[in-house]
């Protein structure tokens, strides 16, 4: 159990693509933006870090996809005792908030459950490998959920992600590790 506030009830983590897109689907429910939630489409090349979003939106894209595990990563939130085993198949998702000073609460969904969240610098750095997009990640020391920040894995359906950020520069990144993709086989 993480003493910053992993809850067992809801699985909180509390800090004080592709064509065949994964992240199904989003929504913020309350912000102090204009925000909507958006997939990105990694097919054309973009930079994610370093405030070069600056907006009001919820942002999601996919990336490696069923992808089979050669050793066991260490995640935030999730896992079995906050690991996902070697052997398992997986589909990388990054998830982030970008704004210039501004506080989202909502959802991600994607078609496959959540086997766990990298939430912290040095998770996310260890599962770059994962990452294999035409994506250019800049400012990844700066990657991670600061204190008051908070994510969870939905009790009644595991595939969605719930958020609750405060973001200012340079904002808020995760990646969400998910079980097998079905529509990445298609």
């Amino acid at each position: 159990m993480i003493r910053t506030g992993l809850l067992s009830a809801g699985l909180v983590l509390a800090l004080g693509g592709s064509a065949l897109a994964t992240v199904l689907d989003g929504q913020i429910l309350r912000q102090s933006g204009q925000g909507d939630f958006v997939i990105l489409d990694t097919d054309q090349p973009f930079d994610v870090g370093e405030d070069n979003f600056n907006t009001d939106h919820l942002y999601a894209f996919d990336e490696d996809q069923n992808i089979r595990l050669m050793a066991p990563i260490a995640v935030d939130v999730g896992g079995i005792d906050g690991v996902i085993p070697a052997g398992e198949v997986v589909a990388s998702h990054y998830v982030f908030f970008d704004s210039l000073n501004g506080v989202h609460y909502g959802w991600v969904e994607f078609d496959a459950p959540i086997l766990g969240v990298a939430a912290l610098p040095a998770s996310m750095d260890a599962t770059d490998f994962l990452a294999n997009t035409q994506v250019n990640y800049i400012s990844t020391d700066l990657r991670g959920l600061e204190q008051g920040d908070y994510v969870w894995i939905d009790e009644d359906n595991p595939a969605r992600l719930w958020v609750y950020w405060a973001g200012s520069s340079p904002g808020d990144y995760i990646r969400v590790f998910t079980a097998l993709s079905p529509a990445a086989m298609m």
